[in-house]
């Protein structure tokens, strides 16, 4: 797929000297979902804010669409749509104004028919009347959704879009998100439930301290970097692991009565075989096992503890 977005050798420092981003290198294709993540502080909302110039480049390019965000600034921002995290509305309009207004920021024409069908796709219709201030946090957090789409952008960016909404209003946004991918519509996401970028991206970035670690196809990702995990659980505990089995680089967990073995499920041999015989060798007996493979949640701890 081409690029819809494309970063090249972005940088961003503040007044103070902080540099918030360090020489960014960074291709959105058309039509995914690319989860973006990062502990706090790491950059995120930066380089969205960045992208979507609502903050400055101290150097670099970025091209929306084909679009200069700087000499072409006006075409590159109508083709994206932004939830930030703040919730902004206006507290005593109603949701349908509300939504209107926006599209009318872009110079896009009266189009009701669109705003209904954004409203009902969100759950919103029954709630277009409403003034703002009544709703609850999760509605109002639809309703920035619905803000970010009224001009019909091709590019969505979600800043944390699931933070402080209950779990059944969640996964009814995530069924939007998908129905908007479909649509073609490309959609950029940061979040702290990693458990939702496993789900929903096609490909996963994570930054750290202001620059890109890692950019990798999840499926990739997770058969790389995913280690599958043996766990034995035995028949007596043991105080220590016997030298003989040194060379499988055996955990004692759970007070000794645990054996954790780490393996690589794509490896030609997992060792799994000549491990248990040579358990039964040393005389360590089991009653069961267990096998888990890492989840992207290990692999992103792992990536952003490394130097």
């Amino acid at each position: 797929m081409p690029s819809i977005i494309s970063v090249s050798n972005l940088s961003k420092t503040y007044g103070s000297g902080f540099k918030a981003l360090k020489d960014i290198n960074l291709e959105i294709k058309q039509g995914e979902i690319f989860a973006l993540l990062g502990p706090n502080g790491a950059g995120k909302t930066t380089l969205i804010s960045v992208i979507c110039g609502i903050n400055n480049l101290s150097t670099g390019r970025i091209t929306v669409g084909g679009h200069d965000i700087i000499s072409d600034a006006r075409a590159a921002r109508s083709m994206i749509g932004l939830v930030p995290q703040e919730l902004h509305t206006d507290a005593f309009e109603s949701v349908w104004g509300t939504v209107s207004f926006s599209r009318g920021l872009f110079n896009k024409p009266k189009n009701p028919a669109y705003i209904e069908k954004v409203l009902k796709d969100l759950s919103l219709w029954d709630k277009k009347d409403s003034k703002i201030i009544t709703l609850s946090g999760g509605m109002k957090r639809r309703v920035m959704i619905a803000k970010a789409l009224s001009h019909e952008p091709q590019i969505l960016f979600l800043d944390e879009p699931t933070a402080g909404v209950d779990v059944e209003l969640r996964k009814g946004m995530w069924e939007v998100v998908r129905t908007l991918r479909a649509s073609g519509v490309t959609i950029i996401l940061t979040t702290h439930y990693i458990a939702e970028a496993e789900e929903m991206a096609d490909r996963v970035g994570v930054i750290n301290k202001g620059e890109i670690i890692l950019v990798e196809e999840k499926a990739s990702l997770m058969q790389k970097l995913g280690k599958k995990q043996l766990k034995l659980h035995l028949l007596s505990t043991i105080a220590a692991i016997p030298p003989a089995l040194g060379a499988y680089n055996l955990e004692l967990a759970n007070d000794g009565q645990d054996l954790v073995y780490n393996y690589d499920s794509t490896a030609d041999r997992t060792g799994i075989t000549s491990l248990l015989g040579d358990l039964r060798s040393a005389g360590i007996r089991f009653a069961d096992l267990e096998t888990n493979q890492s989840s992207l949640e290990d692999i992103f701890v792992s990536l952003v503890k490394q130097p």
